[in-house]
C-alpha cells in the first residue's frame, strides 16, 4: 500500500488539532472570556485560521490526493464501506472548496465573525439594531465575495454555495420546496389550533423559579441522558449551543430564566442531542475529517429529535415532570404529569425562535430562509432588514414584534457570519420525525424506557446507525440508509397533527 495514506492522516491529524485549538477558543468567548479581550481574540482566532487554511490547502496535501485517487478506488471495490475510502473522497470535497478560497478572505471571514459576535451581545442587550448594523454589512459582504468565487461550478442559486457548506448536496431549489410543503401542512394547523388555544394552558412552566434548582434538574436530566463529567461540560451562554473537541471532550451551554423553567431544560437537552452525535462518533475517525457529524441537517435532527420528541413526548415528559416537582414541590405539588405534558405541548405563536413551539417553528426558519436568500442577492437592502423581518413576522405568525432584541437580533448566527445555517433547522425536524417512526418500529419497549428516563435504547440505536458514522457517508445517502427514502415532509406533519389533534380536541 503507498505511503500517501499514512501521510495524508498525519497531515489531516494536525490540522484537526489546530482547527480545535481555534474552536477552543470560540467556546472561551462565549462562555468564560471578559467582554474586554473580544478584539484581541478575534485577531487569535483569525491567526489560527490562517494557519489552518494555510496548513489544509498546501500543495502537499494536494499531491498526497491525487497519488490516492486509484487507491480510493481500490479500497471502495474491496469494501464499500470502507472508512480510508471515505477518508479520502471527504479530504478531497474540503480540499478543493478550501483550495479556492484566498487565505486572506479566510483569515477576515474568521476575524468577522469574532468580532460580530460581541457586538451582536452588546446590540441585543440595548436593543439597538444600528449599532450591529456594520458588522452585519462586514459579515454579508465577506459571504457574497465567498460565494462569488464558486460562481463557475455550476450552482443554480448563489444561496446554493453557503447552503453546501452545511448540508452538503442539498440545493436551494430542493429546500424551497420542502418548505413550501411543510407551510402548507402547518398554516391550516396552526390556524385550528388558534380557535381552540385555551384548551391547553402552559401557566405551570411560569413562575419562580430558583436558577440553582434548575441546575440541579438540568444536570440530573442529562445524566439519565448520557451525560458524565468525565468527558463532559455544561456552562452557560448568551446563546446556548454545543461543541466538542473530540468524543471525549463535549460541552454543551443552557441559559436560565429565572421566570420560565423550560428555557434551561429544553435548551440542554436539545444542546444534548448535539453532544450525544458528537460524542459517538467512532474513536477511529477522530483527528480526521469524517470525525464530526455528517452535516447540519443531521446535526439538528438529534437536538430536535432529544428536545421535542422525546422531551415534550409524554412518556419522558412524565419523567421530567417528576423531577421538577421534587426540585420546586411549592410550583409542581399541585401540577400533575398529565397538565406538564400538556403546557410543553401548547402552540402559540411566539417571538424567540429558540422558544417556539413544535408548530410554529417551522415559520420562524422559513421567514430566515427567505431573508437570507434575499440578502446574499442583494435584494434586500441590510438596514431595511428589522422592517422586513417584523413585517414578515406578522404575517407569517401574527406577532408584533416590540423590538429588535426580540426580532432581528434574537440569533447569534448572522453575528458570526453562518449564513445558511437557519434551514437545517428545519430540515432537522424532518428527519428527526423519520428517524422516530423507524426507532418506534425497530424497539418496541421504546416509549417504556423513556418513561423512567432511560434514554440508552434510543441512544444505542443512534449510536449505531448515525452517530458511529460521522462524514463517512453523505448526508443524503446516510438518511436513505437509515430510513429508506429522502427527506420528507409528511412523517413530521403525522407527527405533528397525531400528538397535537387530541391535545386541542380537533377533528
Amino acid at each position: 500500500m503507498t505511503q500517501a495514506l499514512p501521510e495524508l492522516r498525519q497531515r489531516l491529524a494536525e490540522i484537526a488539532d489546530l482547527s480545535s485549538a481555534a474552536g477552543l477558543l470560540g467556546w472561551d468567548q462565549q462562555t468564560m472570556m471578559p467582554a474586554g479581550a473580544n478584539e484581541i481574540r478575534a485577531e487569535q482566532m483569525g491567526t489560527l485560521s490562517g494557519i489552518v487554511h494555510e496548513r489544509f490547502t498546501d500543495d502537499a496535501i494536494g499531491r498526497l490526493l491525487g497519488e490516492l485517487e486509484g487507491e480510493e478506488e481500490r479500497l471502495r471495490d474491496a469494501d464499500p464501506d470502507s472508512d480510508d475510502a471515505a477518508l479520502i473522497r471527504v479530504a478531497r470535497r474540503d480540499y478543493e472548496k478550501a483550495k479556492r478560497v484566498p487565505g486572506e478572505l479566510a483569515v477576515e471571514i474568521a476575524r468577522a465573525g469574532a468580532l460580530g459576535h460581541q457586538a451582536w451581545v452588546l446590540a441585543r442587550e440595548r436593543s439597538d439594531f444600528a449599532s450591529f448594523l456594520p458588522y452585519l454589512e462586514k459579515n454579508v459582504e465577506l459571504k457574497r465575495r465567498y460565494v462569488a468565487l464558486f460562481e463557475d461550478d455550476g450552482f443554480d442559486d448563489p444561496y446554493d454555495v453557503l447552503l453546501d457548506d452545511y448540508e452538503e448536496g442539498m440545493k436551494t431549489a430542493e429546500v424551497a420546496a420542502l418548505f413550501a410543503d411543510l407551510r402548507a401542512e402547518l398554516v391550516p394547523l396552526i390556524a385550528a389550533i388558534a380557535e381552540r388555544a385555551d384548551a391547553v394552558d402552559a401557566a405551570p412552566l411560569h413562575g419562580d423559579f430558583d436558577p440553582a434548582g434548575q441546575q440541579r434538574v438540568v444536570r440530573a436530566v442529562l445524566e439519565r441522558l448520557g451525560w458524565s463529567p468525565d468527558g463532559w461540560r455544561l456552562d452557560e451562554a448568551e446563546h446556548p449551543f454545543a461543541t466538542s473537541f473530540g468524543p471525549t471532550d463535549v460541552r454543551l451551554t443552557t441559559r436560565y430564566d429565572r421566570s420560565y423553567v423550560g428555557t434551561a431544560l429544553y435548551g440542554a437537552i436539545h444542546e444534548m442531542g448535539h453532544g450525544l452525535y458528537e460524542a459517538g462518533v467512532a474513536r477511529s475517525l477522530a483527528r480526521t475529517p469524517l470525525g464530526s457529524g455528517a452535516s447540519l441537517g443531521l446535526h439538528e435532527s438529534q437536538s430536535r429529535l432529544w428536545e421535542n420528541v422525546v422531551g415534550r413526548g409524554r412518556p419522558f415528559a412524565g419523567f421530567l415532570h417528576g423531577r421538577l416537582r421534587e426540585a420546586f414541590p411549592d410550583r409542581f405539588g399541585s401540577v400533575d404529569a398529565e397538565a406538564f405534558y400538556r403546557a410543553v405541548n401548547k402552540v402559540e405563536p411566539s417571538l424567540i425562535r429558540v422558544e417556539a413551539d413544535e408548530a410554529t417553528y417551522g415559520l420562524h426558519i422559513i421567514l430566515r430562509f427567505e431573508l437570507e436568500r434575499e440578502m446574499i442577492a442583494g435584494t434586500l437592502a441590510l438596514r431595511d432588514l428589522p422592517e422586513a423581518w417584523n413585517a414578515r413576522m406578522r404575517e407569517y405568525l401574527g406577532v408584533e414584534v416590540p423590538d429588535d432584541a426580540r426580532g432581528v437580533l434574537q440569533d447569534v448566527h448572522w453575528a458570526a457570519g453562518e449564513i445558511g445555517y437557519f434551514s437545517t433547522y428545519a430540515l432537522g425536524n424532518l428527519i428527526a420525525a423519520q428517524l422516530w417512526e423507524r426507532a418506534r418500529a425497530e424497539l418496541p419497549d421504546l416509549e417504556a424506557s423513556l418513561a423512567v428516563g432511560d434514554g440508552a435504547p434510543l441512544r444505542d440505536w443512534l449510536g449505531e446507525r448515525l452517530h458511529r458514522h460521522g462524514r463517512k457517508f453523505p448526508p443524503k445517502e446516510l438518511v436513505e440508509r437509515i430510513v429508506g427514502g429522502p427527506i420528507a415532509v409528511r412523517p413530521f406533519a403525522d407527527y405533528l397533527r397525531g400528538k397535537l389533534t387530541p391535545l386541542y380536541g380537533l377533528d
